[in-house]
């Protein structure tokens, strides 16, 4: 369990990390702008220095900017994901500040491919181990579970005003480089983390009852169970069927590894869901 925890950690940096390279190494320079609040960071930081002379830096501001959503997370989404979303916000403030501001390339397009990609590497790292890098991931999350909507809808709107501020107070040129760069990200966290809202999980296990217990506690899903029975050894078994969002794979793993490790399950992505199904967490 330690050893996990030091891995998640250790994957949490190293995403924050990849974060402040894409900006500091490709973005900044260009004037092209990454996602979610660290693009609005960005914007900001151009917006202080170029019209207004005030030199503040992009850490700072993507500090700053996630302060009352890590409150929000805390409260609506789960204490252990905020967590290590305020350790992923505070590694990349730490990062953007002193690692320095280069232009590698000239190239404004290549600019906005590799830190788009390298961009959408910390961030899809970062979820596919049940964290986030803060900012508009908690905000989509938490809007999605009030609505049950996709979370790429909130994302595409706080994005497309980036887009839309960068080319009225700068020029279309780099609108449309943002575009890609943002592009670029959607790809590379689509290939790294499930694509799907929803998965559908079925457990079987000798051991349900340590299982849902573990489950109701920390999740607070519905259950249906299933007895099961082995064709070849003729063993009984019980299979546990729930649906669940991405968000909480990686905590389910957790449960079942600490409760039976022989246990078997398949993971499905789920298209939609009809009847009740919990879109808060209490």
């Amino acid at each position: 369990m330690v050893l996990a925890e030091a891995r998640r950690l250790a994957v949490v940096i190293f995403g924050s990390f990849l974060i402040a390279v894409s900006l500091n190494f490709f973005l900044i320079n260009a004037n092209v702008y990454a996602s979610g609040f660290t693009g609005a960071a960005q914007l900001l930081f151009s917006i202080f220095n170029d019209f207004i002379g005030f030199h503040v830096s992009t850490g700072l501001l993507l500090f700053l900017l996630n302060i009352p959503v890590l409150i929000l997370g805390w409260l609506k989404v789960g204490r252990s994901f905020t967590i290590y979303s305020i350790i992923s916000v505070v590694a990349a403030s730490l990062f953007l500040q002193f690692l320095p501001v280069l232009s590698i390339s000239d190239d404004i397009l290549l600019n906005a491919v590799f830190g788009g990609v390298i961009s959408g590497f910390g961030v899809g790292i970062s979820l596919k181990i049940g964290t986030s890098t803060g900012g508009m991931d908690i905000v989509a999350m938490v809007l999605s579970r009030m609505h049950d909507k996709p979370i790429g809808i909130y994302m595409f709107i706080l994005n497309g005003i980036i887009v839309a501020t960068a080319g009225l107070l700068y020029n279309l040129e780099n609108a449309l480089y943002t575009i890609v760069a943002l592009y670029a990200t959607t790809i590379v966290i689509d290939r790294l983390h499930t694509r799907h809202q929803k998965l559908t999980v079925m457990i079987i296990t000798e051991k349900s009852q340590d299982i849902q217990e573990a489950i109701y506690e920390r999740m607070i899903r519905g259950i249906t169970v299933v007895p099961a029975k082995g064709a070849y050894s003729g063993d009984e078994r019980t299979m546990l069927y729930l649906v669940i969002t991405r968000y909480e794979l990686y905590d389910l793993e957790k449960i079942i590894a600490s409760h039976d490790e022989q246990a078997f399950t398949n993971v499905v992505e789920t298209v939609d869901v009809f009847g009740h199904f919990r879109t808060e967490v209490m």
